[in-house]
């Protein structure tokens, strides 16, 4: 009932700056990357992404730094932005670097719908909450993204019973299972753990190495050997310096330098 009111508030407010309830429109505002990030590839370009009022998946790529990007999306139930950075002239393609993004109506105000990176881990578990919700054998009683609490989810990242490396980094969760669970048997915040990850030690230089999730601080190693905390398995870690970039899956890592 709580998210149905402050949604239904959302479309009154909306209506009374003069929006179209039939197909609205809002212009996006980015916010600013790390300048870790910004210092080593330069301002970004974005892909862009969002549901239309009729439910179909939308994108867009922006052409240059700072170009304007508006969406068009339902105006009546929680919907979500997603916007993926990335820099072709240093080969990185959307979908490495962690996105910024929003929910609408929560971040929605005057027209306008403001972006953040804690914004863009909101619309990440929105989808899959989606994902998780079409894949259920029982779809009676199923947990919709739509009609989901995220006034609550947020909070989760400032309450300190959650994992302190979870509260500063939300990427370091396993938000896809997470978000199966809930499907399956409710919100619970003891599920937000970190993912193990184990330490290797890779003879590359002592950096400074930036990740991809836009919360953590790049790794240097001045005094010590360059050690990186790894996630066992198939799944990929990446970093990037002013030498190269670095992969890592598993024990297995390749260090490939700028051309």
């Amino acid at each position: 009932m709580k998210i149905i009111l402050l949604i239904l508030s959302a479309v009154l407010l909306l209506g009374g700056c003069g929006n179209s309830l039939v197909d609205p429109r809002f212009v996006l505002d980015f916010p600013a990357l790390p300048p870790a990030w910004t210092e080593l590839f330069g301002p970004p370009r974005w892909r862009v992404e969002w549901i239309s009022p009729a439910g179909t998946r939308e994108f867009v790529e922006t052409s240059a730094p700072g170009e304007r990007v508006e969406v068009n999306i339902s105006p009546t139930e929680a919907s979500p932005i997603l916007a993926w950075p990335f820099w072709p002239a240093k080969g990185i393609n959307p979908g490495i670097f962690r996105p910024v993004g929003a929910i609408f109506p929560f971040d929605a105000a005057g027209g306008r719908i403001s972006l953040s990176r804690q914004g863009g881990v909101d619309a990440f578990f929105y989808h899959a909450l989606l994902k998780a919700a079409a894949a259920a054998e029982e779809t009676v009683g199923v947990r919709v993204p739509q009609n989901f609490d995220w006034p609550r989810f947020r909070s989760v990242f400032e309450d300190p019973a959650v994992s302190a490396e979870v509260c500063t980094d939300p990427w370091t969760a396993d938000l896809r299972g997470i978000a199966v669970k809930v499907v399956q048997s409710g919100f619970d915040k003891r599920r937000f753990k970190p993912i193990a990850s184990v330490e290797l030690e890779i003879p590359v230089s002592g950096g400074p190495w930036i990740g991809t999730s836009p919360f953590a601080s790049p790794l240097s190693f001045e005094d010590t050997g360059p050690v990186f905390p790894v996630r066992p398995g198939t799944e990929c870690d990446t970093w990037y310096s002013a030498e190269g970039v670095l992969r890592c899956a598993g024990k297995t890592w390749v260090f490939r330098p700028w051309e």
